[in-house]
């Protein structure tokens, strides 16, 4: 794949907000500070990680939940 290529489509491209707002959520939990400018560049890799961490698990959970039907 070439440079600049996503592969990562949503499957529900109105579900983007959402995942934003669950992104900010996050971040402020760990107590982590996202770049207001988007550009995350300079942000630590651990950083990053951990958001994308807790965020799966969180999703983890959500799906889990609505499968058993609470």
């Amino acid at each position: 794949m070439g440079a600049g290529q996503k592969s990562n489509t949503l499957v529900v491209p109105q579900a983007n907000q959402a995942l934003d707002q669950l992104k900010y959520e996050v971040a402020q939990e760990l107590g982590i500070t996202i770049p207001q400018d988007g550009y995350y560049g300079n942000m630590a890799t651990r950083d990053a990680g951990a958001i994308g961490g807790h965020i799966t698990r969180r999703l983890v959970q959500i799906a889990e939940q609505s499968l058993s039907g609470k």
